[in-house]
């Protein structure tokens, strides 16, 4: 099969969350697995800067941008260690600024503008560089237009007819809304602006667009997929959802254990596996307190957090927690990121207040992330909402017992260690539904007390850490997609 991945980013060239770890991992797994896979990003000057060799095609593009026309063109990179081409889509204009998306003011004011340029490249680019596509496979809102594109503007072009595509949802919240008339920008009729299609209370709406125009959506949970049906979840697009449920499906982000991998990491005081993670474990906690200036008590429970410091991540259950905890509770907290403001000073004044429980970075280190991994003891993911998530799949590998919210990807992921799952050795974490500081207090009263209990701890390290959540079972499931759709896209042409 012929895959065209189309994406905002992709590791290591360019990253601001989640997609771009997709995006360098899963098509290199759908090549091992024998099909082949080209990927689509912008040019962005931080992708340009990345460290990767970079080509140019020789290949220039000349786009319609609403009554003018943009020129650009196409360079050549490959995903590390693999076979799979990247172009970047090359217009300095668009694509040579300080971030991918916005900077310290906020949104750039011209995003439609700079993705419908990429949209429209993208599909030229299959005509250029004469690429056999069968799955054209977009990615939130900023390839949304891709498949309307190829929907209607190239619905009779030779070769593009029988192309199916796909989009992928990674996170409901980010829509990329414009006002109306962007519309013309985008070049498409206008026909089109209603609220069947691309329009979304007055606005433009391209991750509606996306969903509308795809042969084929699916999320990064299956839980997600079910959740963003209704709301508060859909962000107001759950009745699109509900109207193409029959096309919906979720697929669980997968991990790659050449990098999060405790046995081979190359970050940590000492590596270990599930055979030896109890003595691999207490020396990466003990270089851990060592390296955040915490006391060295081994047998304190020390809890990681590692991510955005915002709403959507339950900062305001962590913070309302630790506020608590730090004054009756002999634990320990270790936590990574940055964020709002308001959660940034509230643990850095906690930190500072009691410096023997709590330590505090405010800044993205991937190497002290991989750390805080191998050296905590439970990991801490209460997410108001989470389509997938990745850490609380790193903190099974690493042994780090994650306690979570049960909602997206979290629930999908993590088996509550009630008493059956327990009795039947499935239990992989702990878990709560309702979204409150005394769900999550109580639950982590849980952990604790099962800490408390090492053989019962280490059986729980032990299940979490054999667990297999490898890009590899994620690329099978989305060759079946893959399969699903093209055999679809192909009925409909036929008739």
């Amino acid at each position: 099969m012929n895959v065209l991945f189309v994406a905002s980013e992709a590791t290591p060239f360019a990253k601001t969350g989640g997609l771009a770890d997709v995006a360098g991992a899963l098509p290199v797994e759908l090549a091992r697995l024998g099909h082949d896979v080209t990927v689509i990003m912008p040019a962005y000057r931080q992708a340009l800067a990345a460290g990767q060799l970079i080509e140019s095609t020789g290949i220039s593009l000349s786009i319609a941008i609403g009554s003018k026309m943009v020129e650009g063109s196409l360079l050549k990179s490959y995903l590390p260690d693999s076979r799979v081409p990247v172009y970047l889509v090359q217009q300095d204009h668009y694509y040579l600024r300080e971030g991918l998306y916005g900077d310290s003011s906020g949104d750039y004011i011209d995003n439609c503008e700079r993705f419908v340029f990429f949209c429209r490249a993208v599909l030229e680019a299959i005509r250029l560089l004469d690429l056999d596509v069968d799955v054209l496979h977009a990615n939130d809102w900023q390839s949304g237009l891709a498949p309307a594109y190829l929907k209607t503007e190239y619905r009779g072009v030779p070769g593009y007819e029988r192309i199916a595509s796909l989009l992928t949802v990674h996170n409901m919240a980010y829509q990329g809304q414009f006002w109306h008339w962007d519309m013309l920008i985008t070049g498409m009729d206008w026909k089109y602006f209603n609220w069947h299609q691309m329009e979304f209370f007055g606005k433009l709406n391209l991750m509606k667009t996306g969903l509308v125009f795809s042969d084929a959506i699916n999320t990064v949970s299956q839980r997600y997929a079910e959740e963003i049906q209704s709301a508060p979840l859909g962000c107001g697009l759950e009745g699109v959802l509900q109207q193409r449920r029959d096309v919906l499906s979720g697929i669980i982000n997968g991990v790659d254990y050449k990098v999060w991998n405790p046995a081979t990491d190359p970050h940590l005081a000492a590596k270990y596996d599930p055979s030896t993670f109890a003595a691999g474990k207490a020396a990466c906690k003990a270089a851990l307190q060592s390296e955040l200036g915490l006391p060295a008590a081994p047998r304190t429970p020390l809890v990681g957090l590692i991510g955005r410091l915002i709403d959507q991540k339950g900062l305001d259950l962590v913070t309302s927690v630790m506020q608590e905890w730090v004054q009756t509770s002999d634990v320990q907290w270790a936590i990574l990121g940055t964020g709002e403001a308001k959660y940034e000073q509230a643990l850095a004044a906690l930190a500072q207040r009691h410096p023997q429980k709590v330590a505090v970075r405010l800044a993205f280190a991937d190497d002290l992330a991989h750390r805080i991994e191998a050296g905590a003891d439970i990991f801490l993911m209460p997410s108001h909402f989470e389509p997938c998530g990745l850490n609380q799949l790193y903190s099974l590998k690493y042994g780090a017992v994650p306690v979570v919210r049960a909602t997206g990807g979290l629930a999908d992921t993590i088996t509550d260690a009630s008493n059956d799952a327990l009795v039947a050795g499935t239990a992989t974490g702990f878990s709560f539904h309702e979204y409150s500081t005394l769900a999550l207090s109580e639950t982590l009263r849980r952990a604790i007390a099962a800490y408390a209990q090492p053989e019962l701890w280490s059986k729980l390290v032990s299940t979490g850490m054999q667990q297999d959540w490898s890009w590899s079972r994620s690329a099978h499931e989305y060759v079946s997609l893959y399969t699903r759709t093209l055999a679809r896209k192909q009925q409909t042409v036929l008739v």
